[in-house]
């Protein structure tokens, strides 16, 4: 499966490139204000239910060279922000039962408001100093130098092997008789149906095996006082189930019957999104260009140093859960505060948001 999506990203790429440059400067040069990429990733993430499936999708993009790192960096912001939606309607099971809503609903979108706040710090940085692509970048060089060439460009076995039946494809198409913007269209199909497709069944297969060893690891950190094990355990568990939205939504049930307290579950929470930039990382496998590895590292970076600094201050550590708990406390009492939230923060602002900065 995990070959597949790699085929999926080669693929992408290979048809991005066959529309030509002029139609990828035009699909993207309305798209120039950094607040309509967050936009753009938040809205993409919300239709697609996968954080993995709109990074991934970056990933290749960028490695085409159809997309430029500094329009690639707000949108992989965005897709943090989108991918919380998930545990949040997973929340709304418990909306009859009043008290269990109220946690539940804290639990979830405490998620919410650490992404947020973390993209409102961090992507005024990035704008004005860069520090995350130049550290990316840096990065990329160095694991060139180590002769990690698969994951900067370079030509390796892998790389030969997920280019093989994308070139079979393209060779079928040509002895067809399709022209270009033929034979990218079919790519991008392919590619992009083979991206859902894997990534749904490693997903599904790995929650069947990993799901009751999820809740015990995190009954066993959280009894030893949580803390950087609990970073460590949402990280490791993402990992291996290759999505957020599986490790974060275990734990709303477990935060809904007090079995987990808010803070308890927050570094949890934090570890997910460190463990969910793996999948970048997987997809710059397949991608020619080392620009791809950087926006991976790229991802990695803004998660990581986001969670170190906001968990290390404790003043900072608490503010999103004591936006969550606010909002909570407000929708346990007005359930339409619940509708206007989900549908008015991961929809409707988005697309105004879009439509008015692109």
């Amino acid at each position: 499966l995990l070959y597949l999506f790699l085929v999926g990203i080669k693929a992408l790429e290979t048809g991005i490139k066959a529309f030509g440059s002029d139609f990828t400067d035009g699909l993207f040069e309305t798209v120039a204000n950094p607040i309509a990429g967050v936009f753009i990733g938040t809205l993409a993430t919300v239709l697609v239910q996968s954080s993995s499936v709109t990074t991934s999708t970056i990933v290749g993009l960028v490695g085409a060279g159809s997309l430029s790192l500094e329009l690639a960096v707000p949108m992989i912001m965005g897709a943090n922000i989108g991918t919380t939606v998930t545990n949040t309607l997973a929340s709304l099971g418990f909306l009859r039962r009043t008290k269990e809503f109220r946690l539940a609903f804290a639990g979830a979108t405490m998620h919410d408001f650490f992404n947020v706040c973390n993209v409102a710090v961090m992507l005024p940085l990035e704008l004005a100093t860069g520090f995350l692509t130049k550290i990316s970048e840096w990065l990329a060089e160095l694991m060139t130098d180590l002769g990690m060439g698969g994951f900067a460009g370079g030509d390796t076995p892998i790389k030969t092997a997920v280019k093989a039946p994308v070139e079979v494809l393209e060779g079928v198409l040509e002895d067809l008789g399709a022209n270009s913007d033929i034979t990218g269209i079919m790519m991008l199909a392919f590619g992009m149906g083979l991206i859902f497709f894997a990534l749904a069944f490693v997903t599904r297969n790995m929650r069947l095996v990993m799901a009751g060893r999820i809740e015990r690891s995190i009954n066993a950190v959280l009894m030893k006082g949580g803390g950087v094990s609990a970073i460590l355990i949402g990280t490791v568990m993402t990992v291996l189930v290759q999505s957020s939205s599986i490790t974060t939504s275990v734990l709303v049930p477990m935060i809904a019957a007090g079995v987990v307290t808010l803070r308890s579950a927050f570094p949890i929470t934090l570890g997910a999104n460190i463990g969910t930039t793996i999948t970048a990382l997987l997809a710059s496998l397949a991608t020619d260009s080392p620009a791809g590895l950087i926006i991976g590292l790229h991802h990695f970076l803004f998660n990581a140093i986001g969670v170190a600094v906001w968990y290390s201050i404790p003043t900072l550590r608490n503010i999103p859960i004591a936006l969550a708990q606010r909002l909570a406390a407000l929708a346990e009492v007005r359930k339409s505060v619940v509708v206007v939230y989900v549908v008015g923060g991961f929809i409707v602002i988005p697309i105004i948001g879009i439509l008015v900065l692109q």
